[in-house]
């Protein structure tokens, strides 16, 4: 069998490395040595790899962790996979997460939440280092990761939170809790642990996305608080176990708040707060920023303020602001009641602009989207699915067009 050239013109990663294309993808090998396969990758990169993703992509998961063992790799994938490729410890750290009593999800399983990597899928390679989908979700805890995944908001802020941003984050995270939205947060001081204790007063569910192996409780002081997110909610990280946390991991880890979330909530920051960097990915992959404004006499709320001011966020005061633009599109069904007009009509923010975008008949690809809305390409290529699960639009190899829908 011989490897077929890419669409888009570009040697396959397989033929560039000089990788066997004789191999059965995608299901390249029984279940336990597929999971084996991203368990060891997993370890070799600890993080975000987009070359990693596309080798995998292109030949399969068993045969590019041969091709990382054997150092059989195109260039680019040989400084990030050198210092640990030799390190294969996957059946033990699948022995300690579930000693621990987590599990490994990864692509293969039923849990995986594609719906909300294909984003991250989306984003321009390159751009960001840390742009890429996580290779597995290491996960500790009862809920299903792709159902409590469905409806989440992320609710980030200042470590040193004020009185007001306590308050006004239990309120939100609380209500939104009680209404059935998951909290997802990154488990920090201040607004992140006010967030994830609000939604476990309600008997919520919470998401706590760790930048270090779950198996390593972080901040150390919050290791009662992750025992009882794991106890009713989940525990997640893509590093595997005994990762400490390092800095560029919580900048990696903030695309995943984002991206397992619908729209990203921001309660008090600074001008150089780690959560704008969570707001900037949200924005990368087509989901609501959101801000509670403070007292414009508080230092803690001067990143809310400059991110409302400058068109980064929406201003939002209590919970049913954040449901009306993080929650659904809201279009009717064939047959069914609610607003009159066309679905189209109800579209608002990115939705709007790039269904404008798209010509009554015929198709744009993503790039003539961009360049017609005046959206980021990374914006136009998240918010493209929303638009194909609304069934407004679909795609051949032409590009993207509208659908024709018929009640």
């Amino acid at each position: 069998m011989s490897t077929a050239p890419r669409e888009d013109g570009e040697r396959n990663p397989a033929q560039a490395s000089g990788v066997s294309a004789n191999f059965p993808h995608p299901a390249d090998g029984d279940s336990d040595g597929r999971r084996l396969a991203w368990v060891y990758l997993s370890r070799v990169v600890q993080g975000p790899c987009a070359p990693l993703s596309a080798l995998i992509d292109s030949v399969g998961v068993v045969e590019a962790a041969r091709a990382v063992r054997e150092c059989a790799l195109p260039e680019p994938l040989r400084g990030p996979t050198a210092q640990r490729r030799d390190i294969d410890i996957a059946a033990r750290d699948l022995e300690v997460i579930d000693r621990i009593g987590g599990r490994v999800v990864t692509p293969d399983d039923p849990e995986w939440p594609a719906w909300r990597m294909l984003g991250l899928a989306q984003l321009e390679p390159g751009r960001d280092r840390d742009g890429a989908v996580p290779l597995v979700l290491w996960v500790r805890g009862p809920r299903s990761l792709l159902d409590s995944s469905e409806r989440a908001v992320a609710v980030v802020g200042a470590r040193c939170s004020t009185g007001y941003g306590s308050q006004v984050t239990g309120e939100i995270a609380g209500d939104l809790a009680a209404q059935g939205w998951t909290i997802v947060s990154g488990a920090a001081f201040g607004i992140d642990s006010v967030a994830h204790r609000a939604a476990l007063a309600v008997a919520g569910s919470t998401i706590a996305v760790l930048a270090c192996g779950i198996d390593r409780p972080y901040p150390a002081q919050h290791e009662r608080l992750l025992a009882d997110i794991a106890e009713s909610g989940l525990v997640v990280s893509e590093y595997p176990p005994g990762v400490t946390a390092h800095k560029h991991q919580f900048l990696a880890r903030n695309r995943l708040i984002a991206a397992l979330a619908d729209g990203v909530l921001v309660v008090e920051a600074g001008l150089r707060s780690g959560a704008r960097n969570t707001v900037k990915w949200a924005r990368r992959l087509g989901r609501p920023a959101l801000a509670v404004p403070g007292p414009v006499t508080s230092a803690a709320s001067v990143g809310c303020h400059r991110m409302i001011r400058d068109g980064e966020a929406l201003l939002v005061t209590r919970a049913e602001e954040v449901v009306d633009d993080a929650g659904p599109l809201r279009l009717s069904l064939p047959g069914a009641g609610g607003a009159s007009g066309d679905p189209e009509d109800r579209l608002t923010g990115d939705e709007a602009s790039v269904f404008a975008a798209l010509p009554r008949i015929g198709s744009r690809l993503p790039i003539e989207l961009s360049q017609q809305c005046g959206l980021s390409l990374a914006t136009v290529r998240a918010t493209l699915p929303a638009l194909e699960l609304a069934g407004l639009v679909a795609a051949d190899e032409s590009g993207w067009h509208r659908t024709v829908r018929r009640t």
